[in-house]
């Protein structure tokens, strides 16, 4: 029987063992390795000359079928003693069913793949009640850009400033008792002043409306969590020696 087929319908020497395997109908765990070896060979003669540079792959699986039908024509040797060798197809089929499994999941991919060609994807477009609620953006990397020697620097001076008006009370008044800070109440003081108004707001003054330590620190630590979340903005006040802070759309 001849068998009309072209090489480049085959992309190696396992697809087509597949080809000629779905052909007939075989059970690829029980290969007639004879039939399926002539029918091989059949194909290898129906090569042209001009596919030369393809068949050296080809011709090793020719050979690795000749070698198995050669090991099952030989008669088997006694069970007494001797250890049996097993299947000599096994391994070619380890091999085939692998190389199926590989096959379909490409195909699969390729069929997703044209599917989505046929789709349009657009930027997101989420409500202002579910966009409120996006991850945490990168806080190093939305800081990287600034001056981070002069913001540490505007902190120590709020500091210290808050530190002296408070040896002033203390020196007229005695001790003063510390009231909790909560970061919650801080977060919501923050949005009250950046997030709700538009417009620029100074990081200089935000800061040092605080009345204790404990609120500057607190305070600082809730606007740095805005800007995590994306909420808030700061960048450096080039006209001054600040930074301005404002609410992100």
């Amino acid at each position: 029987m001849e068998l009309a087929v072209k090489l480049e319908s085959f992309e190696g020497p396992l697809d087509l063992l597949l080809h000629l395997i779905d052909k007939n109908k075989i059970n690829i765990y029980d290969i007639p390795i004879a039939l399926i070896t002539e029918q091989y060979m059949e194909y290898l003669t129906a090569m042209q000359e001009e596919q030369l540079d393809n068949l050296s792959e080809f011709l090793v699986m020719a050979a690795t079928l000749l070698d198995i039908k050669a090991q099952m024509l030989l008669p088997k040797p006694e069970p007494e003693g001797e250890e049996d060798e097993g299947d000599p197809r096994a391994e070619l089929v380890a091999r085939l069913l692998e190389y199926r499994k590989y096959k379909l999941l490409s195909g699969d991919l390729k069929e997703r793949q044209e599917g989505s060609e046929r789709f349009y994807y657009h930027g997101k477009q989420l409500p202002r009640e579910v966009e409120k609620y996006r991850p945490p953006v990168d806080l190093d990397k939305l800081l990287s850009g600034l001056d981070m020697e002069k913001l540490g620097r505007i902190c120590q001076e709020i500091l210290q400033r808050n530190a002296d008006k408070v040896d002033t009370v203390r020196s007229h008044f005695g001790e003063i008792e510390r009231e909790a800070v909560r970061i919650g109440d801080r977060l919501d003081y923050v949005r009250d002043r950046i997030v709700k108004k538009k417009g620029r707001h100074s990081f200089r003054s935000l800061l040092g409306e605080s009345a204790t330590k404990l609120e500057i620190v607190v305070t600082f630590m809730a606007i740095l969590e805005l800007i995590k979340q994306g909420e808030i903005r700061l960048t450096e006040d080039s006209t001054r020696d600040d930074f301005a802070l404002e609410g992100v759309a």
